[in-house]
């Protein structure tokens, strides 16, 4: 039994802690499960102890994505793919989560809108009693502790070994972002992801289904031309949304809608409380493009009094065989996640309405009648006439409860498209923006950059005690690759080259999207996995890096790169680039396309090779259909060599463009068998068969 009576909270803030559960269990492996809170507030926690003989004393501090709100979202499936409970308890550690200081996209009544509460202080809280926890548990307290987390989990994970360096010795944020103020910052943030994103919603709107000559373009032996067939409008859009930072080869993930939405959704009340004038002006004023060039949105324009057809939970989409439709996969993945992680598979988070048109991704969604009438939801998924909705704190909640068939609902899109043009006229100062600037002037009218929500934490001063590996991805249509040198030049502004090279390394993760590839549905012609890699090992190994820079002194290899108008440029060879990922090349007939006819054969060439120091090949494997099943392994490959080369041919009976693909693992100690850190990356080429 634990003995909470003798802990005494660090911050004054929180009351005294609780635990509400503390039970043995064996899902999805043995460990001792607390959860609790502190009293008057709304911060809770959930602690995961190991069996003592496998725990080597560390802490494991994940901290999940968005805005938080959640502390159970490691005990789930997606939680455990980017470092659940199986990374913490292989490497010798317990696991703490918390849901950072509030519950959902709600704030705390008592803590209101201070984002320091939100951004570490419920954390650092948090992680200081689950060491007094441990020492009960194990009759010691961590010898050192570790936070990380992706995502918002990588925004706030920095701000923790910021400001609690009691709490933490290390941290490891990946696809994080934010802007640079002096330590101490108490202010909410500005974000850039808020102009971008409104700018990649923007092309996915003009563009529709002529996304998919944009990515085929962008793909291994494409043109390279994506505004080939597009308008005027439609270039200068698209070019914007490529100087903004958009990872070149990534296009599809506009053409999906993923999670990104969920920005707008989440902040779309808070953007029209900072800034009304913009979504008035946006309509009526000159120099704004709903006035000046009605005809590149009133197409899409839709504002309608309808009514409720049918509220549909989360259980009714992931039983009801009618959702089982190809064209729902994204939509059951988004509510599959939200609702098991939140226990409330009987929630209401969509609703069917007929007579809908025009543009409906991002709508407002304004119930007018019933018991939830007045409640304001926007659109985060559309399929057909159903609706899924998300919105700002109460309603991120409620969704549609209370909402039954037959209550009027009003359907409008016109704060979105004024949104779709955001980044003309909220310019931040990053160098990602210049291109609406002349001789430092901007182009468009301007209106002040929104703050972002409070959840999302204060600004990073670049200054901590600890050891920080800041881990991006190259194709990460979230948390674009201009987020990923930021944290870096705050170091260096406030550490120093000396105090940089100390404490602080850059990883880039090739080939990586924001989420795992798994999640994200498959093209006709190739599936995700076989252009985008699973960023999980290398999460893994990176935090074995950590530790063995924060306990041993053993300094780790950092990512070379360059970075120009908004695109990160990795080196062509493994010595060159660094790091800890295999490099990859593959040529069909000696380049990135071959044209072949039927049972004509290809010759396929591929080098794969690992940076110094970062350890050996482990596996080759080839998918020449795009279904990404991999069915040809290569053979003689033992773990002992740093660099593979394999040249094969192979011959096509169906006409058609074949993206083939070599899939490379690498190890740190050239373990063939391992079942953890096996570091992914990929190449591909494509071949037309006539």
């Amino acid at each position: 039994m634990i003995d909470v009576s003798g802990y005494r909270v660090t911050d004054p803030f929180f009351g005294a802690p609780y635990i509400d559960e503390d039970e043995e269990r064996t899902d999805p492996v043995p460990h001792r499960h607390v959860h609790g809170g502190f009293q008057g507030t709304d911060t809770r926690f959930q602690f995961s102890f190991p069996p003592e003989e496998q725990w080597q004393g560390r802490m494991f501090n994940p901290l999940s994505g968005a805005h938080g709100g959640d502390e159970k979202f490691f005990s789930t499936p997606l939680g455990e793919m980017i470092g659940g409970l199986g990374l913490s308890f292989r490497l010798g550690g317990y696991m703490v989560q918390s849901n950072q200081g509030h519950i959902g996209d709600d704030i705390d009544p008592k803590g209101g809108e201070d984002p320091t509460l939100y951004g570490h202080r419920a954390s650092a809280e948090t992680a200081r009693f689950s060491k007094f926890v441990a020492a009960q548990v194990y009759g010691t307290a961590p010898h050192h502790s570790y936070v990380f987390g992706g995502s918002g989990g990588g925004r706030r994970s920095p701000l923790c070994l910021e400001n609690a360096p009691d709490a933490w010795d290390g941290a490891l944020p990946f696809m994080g972002g934010g802007d640079i103020n002096p330590r101490g910052s108490t202010k909410r943030i500005k974000g850039s992801q808020v102009m971008s994103f409104a700018s990649m919603f923007n092309v996915q709107r003009l563009l529709g289904k002529r996304i998919h000559a944009v990515v085929d373009a962008m793909a291994a032996g494409g043109s390279g031309d994506p505004f080939a067939g597009l308008s005027t409008h439609e270039r200068e859009e698209l070019a914007s949304l490529y100087r903004q930072g958009y990872p070149r080869g990534d296009e599809y993930n506009i053409a999906e809608p993923m999670g990104q939405i969920w920005l707008w959704t989440s902040i779309a009340d808070l953007l029209v409380e900072q800034d009304p004038t913009y979504f008035e002006n946006f309509w009526t004023k000159p120099g704004y493009v709903g006035h000046d060039l009605p005809a590149a949105v009133e197409s899409d324009l839709v504002d309608a009094e309808l009514t409720i057809k049918r509220v549909v939970t989360a259980a009714d989409i992931l039983s009801d065989p009618v959702f089982e439709a190809p064209e729902y996969t994204m939509l059951r993945i988004i509510i599959g996640i939200t609702a098991s992680s939140r226990g409330d598979m009987n929630m209401p988070y969509a609703v069917e309405i007929d007579g809908l048109h025009g543009y409906l991704l991002g709508a407002g969604v304004q119930l007018t009648s019933g018991a939830a009438s007045g409640r304001q939801l926007y659109v985060s998924q559309v399929v057909g006439n159903l609706l899924m909705c998300d919105g700002h704190g109460d309603a991120n909640l409620q969704r549609f409860s209370g909402a039954v068939a037959g209550d009027s609902v009003r359907v409008s899109n016109r704060k979105f498209l004024a949104f779709c043009y955001f980044a003309r006229h909220h310019l931040m100062d990053d160098p990602q923006f210049d291109s609406f600037r002349l001789d430092g002037v901007p182009i468009f009218q301007q209106h002040p950059v929104p703050l972002m929500s409070p959840l999302m934490g204060v600004s990073y001063s670049g200054e901590y005690e600890g050891k920080l590996i800041w881990v991006h991805h190259t194709h990460d249509a979230s948390l674009w690759p201009p987020q990923g040198v930021i944290y870096e030049s705050a170091v260096r502004a406030a550490q120093g080259d000396d105090g940089a090279a100390a404490r602080f390394r850059l990883r880039w993760t090739h080939n990586a999207e924001h989420i795992p590839p798994m999640m994200i549905p498959s093209s006709g012609s190739r599936a995700t996995n076989t252009w985008l890699i699973d960023y999980g090992p290398v999460i893994e190994q990176t935090m074995v890096d950590l530790i063995d820079w924060v306990e041993n002194g053993v300094e780790p290899a950092a990512t070379n790169y360059e970075y120009v108008d908004g695109r990160v440029v990795l080196p062509e060879t493994a010595a060159d680039r660094g790091g800890i990922q295999p490099v990859v090349r593959l040529v069909a007939n000696g380049g990135a396309k071959a044209e072949v006819g039927v049972g004509e054969t290809v010759t396929l060439t591929v080098d794969a090779e690992m940076p110094p120091g970062a350890g050996s090949i482990i596996s080759l494997e080839w998918d020449f259909d795009g279904k990404g099943s991999y069915p040809l392994k290569e053979s003689g490959i033992d773990g002992s060599a740093a660099a593979v080369s394999r040249t094969i041919t192979r011959s096509f009976d169906t006409p058609g463009t074949y993206f083939v693909t070599a899939l490379a693992h690498g190890h740190r100690d050239g373990d063939v068998a391992a079942t953890s850190r096996r570091l992914p990356n990929l190449a591909q080429a494509r071949v037309v068969v006539r």
